[in-house]
Parts: C-alpha cells; structure tokens; sequence
C-alpha cells in the first residue's frame, strides 16, 4: 500500500536527518549541513513516481531528495563522515551527494544551481530517449529569484523537454522572507511567462505532492513539455545547523508545526485502517536501519592522504 510506503520513506528522511543533525554537534561530522525535517513529503510525493532511470537535480538540503530517489544511506553517513566508503570518497559532503547509476545527477552548494542542469539532462532525456526518461528538479524560493531559473525554465518551455520544476517554497532564503523580495503570492504563477503550467499544492501533504507530480510527469513523458510546481512546505530547523531561526514569527512557527508532515500521514494511515502496530513496526525497521547504517560509516576507513587529488578529473 503506497501509504505504508510513503510513510517509510518519510520516516526514513526524518531519522536521517536527526541523526545527523545530532552527531554534527560531535566532532564526528565536519564542516556544516542543512536538514529537510519538515519538507519530507515534497521529496518522497515526486519520487515515488520516477524509476531508477529518471534523473533529479537538488540543492544544499538535498538529502531528502537522494533518499526518496533510492540512495544508500550507508554511503550517505559515509560522505558526511568524510570516509573513504562515501558517495565522493569524502570529497563532496553533505552538500554534493551523486549516484548516477540511480539518476541522482548530484545535490549542489550553489542556489539554482540545478535548474539549467536539470535542463540539460531533460534534453538528453528528450533527444536519447524520446522523453520517456524525465528529471525532476528541486530548488528553493531563494533559487526562484536567480537569473538560472529564467533562463533554465524558459529553454525547457521552448524546446518542451521533460523536465519537472519542483520549487520547495519553505518561505525563507536563509533569513530571507520570501515576501520581502518577491512582490506575487505564488511563485507558480510565473509558469504563464513561459506558456507552461504552474501549479501550487500543499507541500506538507505527501498524497497531494504525489497527485500533482504525476499529472506533470505524465504530461512530460508525453511531450507536452514542463511544469512548474510550487510546494508550499516549512522547515522545521533553522537554514544550517548554527541558525536559530529567530527570524520567523513564533505563531508562524507553531502553525507550521502543527502541519508536519508525518503528523499528516499518519492521520491518513488511521483513518485508512492502517494500525499503530504497523506503523510501529516500520518506525522500529527504520531505527534499526538508520543505526546500521551509522555504524558502518563510523567502522569505514578515513581515505589515505595520498588519495586527496585523485578523482579530480574524469576518467581518472
């Protein structure tokens, strides 16, 4: 049952992320990352509906995304260890997860970063394989205002390729109020601009997310070019791990809360006959996975320093 499934994914992104949130304030994470708690229904809707041949670009709070796409967790805590088992052999960290073999063509540092890529691999989808692989791209409200989201959704428009534009609205760039840089209510409402369809949905509803994303993927596997869909989620932590968030209203903050996402599932799951002994019982799966996994990163080998400018250049 898809729920059941939904919930799974769902679960798995939240204990990712608190887990990891949880060993950066130890020396074993170095460097810095920002969490998806709060977005996990936005990732999990859209990717249930892709395959391992479809593609995804996503952002600096990515890992959400590569979970929901079939990453390896065990990898995943690897890299934000910085081992030699990770996804970059420990170059990337959090914000550069990659696994092409699962359509994963990387989490990027720069904001908007993945929309003109996700344009170009919609072109390979269209010109390779008659659109019947796609790629869903995910990016942020700060992204929206970037000159990379013109341009990348504007050639998509024009040359219709596949390509599913997913902007994860959690109302704030950093400290940046959505409302204090953007003058229209609905950042889908710019999709007339290129003569494509801009639907906004209730990001924190996984049922809802997986709707709407599927009649855009469909459409864009038929050829009838991109869609532009606006999640309306919240994050449920600051912007990284040392922002307070001090910035958003407490009332704000609360009426959010109360909308979690899994809070939502599983009201879904009870009034579809789903039992709390089910639900238990995947929450207990995914403890005992997440533990395995943080395991093997913590027994995996940090890489030799003789390794440091290997995989610098393809084809090495």
């Amino acid at each position: 049952m898809k729920l059941l499934d939904f919930y799974a994914n769902m679960f798995t992104i939240r204990r990712f992320e608190e887990k990891s949130y949880e060993l950066l304030g130890t020396t074993v994470i170095p460097g810095t990352l920002h969490t998806y708690m709060g977005e996990e229904a936005v990732a999990v809707g859209v990717c249930a509906h892709l395959s391992k041949e479809d593609y995804i670009t996503s952002t600096h709070r990515g890992h959400g995304h590569c979970i929901a796409k079939g990453a390896s967790i065990d990898k995943m805590f690897a890299e934000l260890f910085s081992k030699e088992t990770g996804y970059c052999k420990s170059k990337g960290g959090s914000m550069h997860i990659a696994d092409f073999d699962i359509g994963i063509l990387g989490a990027n540092g720069v904001v908007g970063g993945s929309i003109p890529i996700a344009t170009g691999a919609g072109l390979t989808c269209k010109l390779k394989y008659n659109n019947q692989r796609v790629c869903a791209c995910f990016f942020g409200d700060g992204a929206s205002n970037n000159g990379t989201f013109h341009e990348g959704i504007n050639l998509a428009a024009v040359w219709k390729l596949p390509v599913i534009f997913v902007c994860e609205n959690n109302l704030y760039a950093m400290g940046t109020s959505i409302k204090s840089v953007t003058a229209i209510e609905n950042i889908a409402d710019r999709a007339i601009g290129y003569g494509i369809p801009g639907v906004v949905v209730d990001g924190n509803d996984v049922l809802e997310v997986y709707k709407v994303a599927g009649d855009a993927i469909n459409r864009a596997r038929n050829g009838d070019g991109p869609t532009l869909i606006e999640c309306k989620t919240y994050r449920i932590k600051g912007h990284s791990r040392y922002d307070p968030a001090k910035y958003r209203p407490q009332e704000e903050a609360e009426s959010w809360f109360k909308r979690d996402p899994l809070k939502i599932i599983k009201i879904k799951m009870l009034e579809n006959n789903i039992t709390e002994e089910e639900i238990v019982k995947i929450e207990e799966m995914v403890e005992e996975e997440i533990q395995k996994a943080v395991d093997y990163a913590m027994e995996s080998p940090f890489p030799p320093v003789e390794d440091a400018l290997k995989d610098v250049y393809a084809g090495e």
